[in-house]
């Protein structure tokens, strides 16, 4: 078997371990690549026997590229910190590194690359609805055919080539808390602003104001969020505050800029 794993972190000592017990046994290589960690990451992989690598954030395209590039073998499972591999979807990823071995090296013309079905637990409940789930991701590929894409945060892996889907789920925790969850909302929307900035985009307030109240009805509602009861309620607001806080910011600073400007001039 010829598996390496590729996994970029930044303070998870928490989530780690779990994610490299869930891929134990399978991996040949494991990759992590730590963006400056305060606390015992690094120490975690090492003792996991991972190879470590410290790397400034440059964002997630970037920093999961440079790890993507560390892969030495033949297929490639990138994974986030706070990811982990279910027991159908191990015994799955093991069946085909297993019989890619009994096969040999050569391509068979089968996929190159195969999407995982991620399921979300969120405050001590899995996600089924809202547009959470199914959640497809492409997350495994042969080493040279796949790169990855996106604009942070949204970042995804493209392969080149026929994409398959194995069984079994790639379960997610994404926030600890509602306050992690409330602050990474931040964080995000500051990047999805700078990088509209630089594509020449304005804020409007017709998008403030319209855009929260569609994305609310549409999680909640047209996907069905109501039937995960207080959990789904509160992602849907959240889902809406996300789109209210990203036009707002855009707006502000679209807005602030020119008042600045008529200032000097």
């Amino acid at each position: 078997m010829t598996l390496s794993v590729c996994i970029i972190t930044f303070n998870e000592e928490e989530d780690l371990p779990r994610c490299l017990a869930s891929v134990a046994g399978l991996a040949t290589q494991i990759v992590v690549v730590d963006s400056l960690s305060s606390d015992r990451t690094r120490e975690i992989a090492i003792e996991a026997g991972a190879e470590v690598s410290s790397r400034p954030f440059e964002g997630h395209v970037k920093q999961k590229q440079f790890a993507l590039g560390l892969a030495r073998d033949r297929w490639v499972l990138c994974l986030d910190a706070d990811e982990w591999l279910d027991d159908e979807l191990r015994a799955a990823l093991a069946e085909l590194l297993g019989r890619e071995q009994q096969q040999g090296p050569e391509d068979d013309g089968g996929p190159v690359a195969y999407e995982l079905n991620r399921r979300t637990s969120y405050l001590g409940a899995w996600i089924e609805h809202g547009g959470w789930s199914p959640e497809w991701r492409l997350r495994l590929a042969r080493r040279g055919r796949a790169r990855w894409a996106g604009v942070d945060p949204h970042d995804r892996l493209e392969a080149e080539g026929t994409v398959g889907r194995l069984p079994g789920r790639l379960n997610h925790r994404p926030y600890r808390n509602l306050s992690e969850h409330f602050g990474k909302l931040g964080s995000y929307t500051d990047i999805m602003v700078a990088r509209r900035l630089e594509a020449g985009e304005r804020g409007s307030l017709a998008a403030m104001v319209l855009r929260p109240p569609g994305r609310f009805l549409r999680m909640y509602l047209l996907r069905a969020g109501v039937f995960d009861g207080w959990r789904g309620f509160v992602l849907a607001v959240f889902g809406a505050f996300y789109v209210f806080l990203k036009y707002a910011k855009l707006y502000a600073a679209t807005h602030a800029g020119a008042a600045d400007r008529d200032r000097a001039g």
